[in-house]
């Protein structure tokens, strides 16, 4: 039986011609890209070129693009490196109840520090109202983080209009975390007055272990790490050579084949949607529509059931799916994302993530369908009651 991996949103399978750069690079070029001799400079050359490629894809210079080792890194320097840049002796945060773990549990961090944090909901869609955002804005509002595409529903924020009503706030800062997003959704983030975006290589086929965070020119941050002073202080540590350099080039293709990615992949989604739809037992979350939703996440309830559950029902029949985000796939509590959409506990707790990437045809989401029926036929009298 084949296998089928629909996990792409824990992190997708690499190009190949990423894991040969990898190679190539680790073999070639192990120089320390700080040291001074020639092979130390050729290394650093690279990491420069690959910064410059980083930029030209979003349209930035490459002095705003800092390398880090993910997105949960990245979300961290961005939140923790503005606020305590800030200055201010009252510090308040706005955020959303349906961020990423990396997101969230900083902000939760925060808190205990003393930082004031608001916590919006979202509509039943998933989606967080801008109008909200604005309204919970104070005087000590020293940032708004935002994601750009919910890691388990799929629904993409309203970004642009978020940015357009900060600019009447222009002492807060505007983070988004665009890890789900990026070769799947456009992404202007100057155009929409973000200043800081944050991104995971292993999300667009790239090597896990390194990201990079967009920090808009003339805002600082104060670094997390103390060491070396790379990446302009911004991010102390060794550079990642092999991983930096395969990661610019990961983003590079996602960027060229993102508008017929997408074409593909929402034909597909609205092909196992309509799958969904036929099983009685199962109840999809989030929105159908294709301009409210990424195309690659499709996230669905079985009501009564425990998602691990059918997780390993479907591994039973070589289906890989997860439950949540894979950074919380492990917690056995109801959805925290599914909770703050205004889900029933039941519905919140029984949902699991089916992600889809570029190998992935209808014969696979036909395949896939047929062994969710089945597993739901095998699960129908476990249900609890």
């Amino acid at each position: 039986m084949k296998t089928l991996y629909f996990d792409h949103c824990a992190s997708t399978p690499p190009l190949e011609s990423v894991v040969r750069t990898v190679g190539e690079l680790m073999t070639l070029h192990y120089a320390n890209s700080g040291a001074l001799h020639r092979a130390g400079a050729e290394a650093l050359k690279l990491v420069e070129r690959a910064r410059t490629a980083v930029g030209s894809v979003f349209g930035a210079k490459p002095g705003e693009v800092v390398f880090t080792s993910g997105g949960t890194e990245s979300n961290n320097l961005a939140i923790k490196g503005a606020i305590a840049h800030s200055g201010k002796a009252s510090k308040h945060i706005v955020t959303t109840a349906i961020e990423h773990a990396s997101v969230y549990n900083c902000a939760k961090q925060l808190e205990v520090s003393g930082v004031r944090v608001t916590y919006l909901p979202a509509n039943e869609q998933g989606v967080v109202s801008a109008w909200d955002v604005a309204a919970a804005i104070a005087e000590d509002t020293v940032l708004v983080s935002v994601m750009h595409v919910n890691n388990e529903t799929g629904a993409i924020q309203p970004i642009e209009e978020i940015g357009r009503l900060l600019a009447n706030y222009p002492q807060v800062r505007f983070h988004v975390d665009g890890v789900q997003a990026i070769g799947k959704v456009p992404v202007r983030w100057r155009e929409w007055g973000i200043d800081l975006y944050a991104a995971s290589a292993h999300k667009f086929q790239g090597p896990k272990g390194v990201g990079f965070l967009l920090v808009r020119e003339g805002l600082e941050l104060s670094p997390l790490l103390a060491g070396g002073g790379q990446e302009d202080g911004a991010r102390s540590g060794t550079h990642n050579l092999p991983g930096i350099v395969a990661a610019a080039q990961a983003l590079r293709i996602a960027a060229e084949t993102m508008s017929a990615r997408r074409e593909r992949m929402y034909a597909l989604r609205s092909r196992l949607i309509g799958h969904i739809r036929e099983i009685p037992e199962l109840h999809l979350n989030g929105s159908a529509s294709e301009t409210a939703s990424a195309p690659q996440i499709v996230n669905v309830s079985y009501p009564g059931m425990r998602p691990e559950v059918i997780v390993h029902m479907l591994e039973k029949q070589d289906v890989l799916v997860s439950t949540q985000s894979a950074c919380s796939s492990k917690s056995l509590k109801p959805s925290r994302v599914l909770l703050a959409m205004g889900m029933e506990a039941h519905r919140a707790s029984g949902s699991i993530r089916i992600s889809f990437g570029d190998e992935h045809g209808e014969a696979e989401i036909d395949m896939l369908a047929e062994r969710l029926r089945k597993a739901v036929a095998e699960l129908k009298p476990l249900e609890r009651t």
